[in-house]
């Protein structure tokens, strides 16, 4: 018997990388599922057959369990970060958290189960070409990346945890760093195995950067306690290439094009560094939209610094994601940081103007980094249909 028959779960939020996961994943496991959302997204294409109402409000059917994103606060159900917790408590699990890399040390890890025949489960925030969606349902050991901006991942009963680095990213979350550098240690005392500080692996990897040496140097550590031999583990990671809006490359006219989702500066300075290792001396042009009010007014100093190592940059507006504005609070913040510097700035409010004045300052031979949590991702899109013109 499956773990989750007899059950009716309706995902109120379906359409998002995390609902829809799970989604997929509790179907798997015998449970009878369907969800709400405003509009029609990638990740429901992997829900075939699932019953979808799209509909500019929440909507619930009667005799269904509700699981509702926390972006529907006013809905009544059980959280996502509860239902998370029943998933995981299901099955021996190996859970990543962190402040960067998360996402793709859990995406090595099931990369390599699935080649070396693990059979893995796995639920990503983001996809994962090679596995083909962010949510797989095999009979092995359930794979998943633990997120601390909510705080979901404390609640999580891993079975190995691991701890990719640590450093404030969510201050509206976290009064100190010492705060959540408290609640992670609690979090890894109640798991079976702990990996923290894993060295860099030095052996071959398809993906650029010492982050991800250090990336991999984790995910290596938690498959030797999952038991998948160190031999075995290195050739399968090998083949790895990443995980989307992880560094994606695409060419447009004689120009490369790199997206990524780095948000914080940690993560800006080490994508920056992987441009500069892969492509050499070829000029790098970077957009920038910066994520969240409260990362902008705490840390517009350090993105300016890490933005500094491009040779010319442009910066959106704010993406406010879950945060409402704050007085003063813009991106002009990152781009005064950067006049400070003495580096090439431009301000360009929108998205669209962004990707204009990239655009129009760009040659063949450029690359062009485009880096935000955000709706930039449409950036890529748009340049490459600019650059054709």
């Amino acid at each position: 018997m499956q773990p989750l028959e007899g059950r009716r779960l309706w995902f109120v939020g379906i359409g998002g990388a995390g609902l829809s996961a799970y989604a997929l994943l509790a179907r798997a496991w015998g449970a009878e599922v369907g969800g709400w959302d405003r509009v029609r997204t990638p990740y429901l294409e992997q829900l075939v057959g699932v019953p979808i109402e799209i509909a500019a409000e929440p909507v619930v059917p009667e005799g269904w369990e509700a699981v509702v994103s926390s972006a529907y606060p006013g809905v009544t159900g059980r959280t996502r970060a509860d239902f998370l917790a029943e998933l995981v408590g299901l099955r021996r699990s190996i859970v990543v958290a962190g402040t960067h890399g998360k996402g793709t040390v859990a995406a090595m890890v099931a990369f390599v189960l699935r080649e070396t025949g693990h059979d893995p489960a796995w639920l990503i925030g983001a996809p994962v070409p090679q596995l083909g969606a962010n949510a797989g349902a095999g009979e092995g050991w359930l794979v998943v990346e633990g997120d601390e901006s909510d705080r979901t991942v404390f609640g999580l009963p891993a079975t190995i945890a691991v701890v990719t680095n640590v450093e404030l990213d969510h201050h509206a979350t976290f009064r100190s760093l010492a705060e959540l550098e408290t609640e992670l240690d609690r979090w890894a005392s109640r798991a079976e195995h702990v990996v923290r500080d894993a060295p860099p692996y030095e052996g071959a990897l398809a993906l650029p950067g010492v982050h991800n040496r250090h990336n991999a140097g984790s995910a290596l550590a938690a498959l030797e306690l999952a038991g998948v031999a160190r031999a075995d583990a290195e050739r399968a990671l090998a083949l790895f290439a990443g995980t989307g809006r992880r560094f994606e490359v695409v060419d447009a006219n004689g120009v490369t094009i790199v997206d990524d989702y780095g948000h914080h500066p940690s993560e800006i300075a080490a994508t920056i560094a992987a441009v500069r290792e892969r492509f050499g001396g070829r000029r790098l042009r970077v957009l920038f939209q910066p994520h969240l009010y409260s990362r902008t007014r705490h840390l517009a100093r350090e993105l300016g610094e890490a933005l500094a190592g491009a040779d010319d940059v442009a910066v959106t507006d704010v993406y406010p994601a879950r945060e409402e504005p704050v007085p003063g609070v813009t991106g002009k913040l990152v781009v005064d940081e950067l006049s400070d510097l003495g580096r090439l700035v431009a301000w360009t409010p929108t998205v669209e103007q962004g990707v204009e004045h990239v655009a129009r300052h760009t040659r063949p031979g450029d690359v062009v980094l485009v880096i935000g949590a955000g709706d930039v991702d449409r950036a890529p899109a748009l340049l490459r249909e600019r650059l054709a013109a």
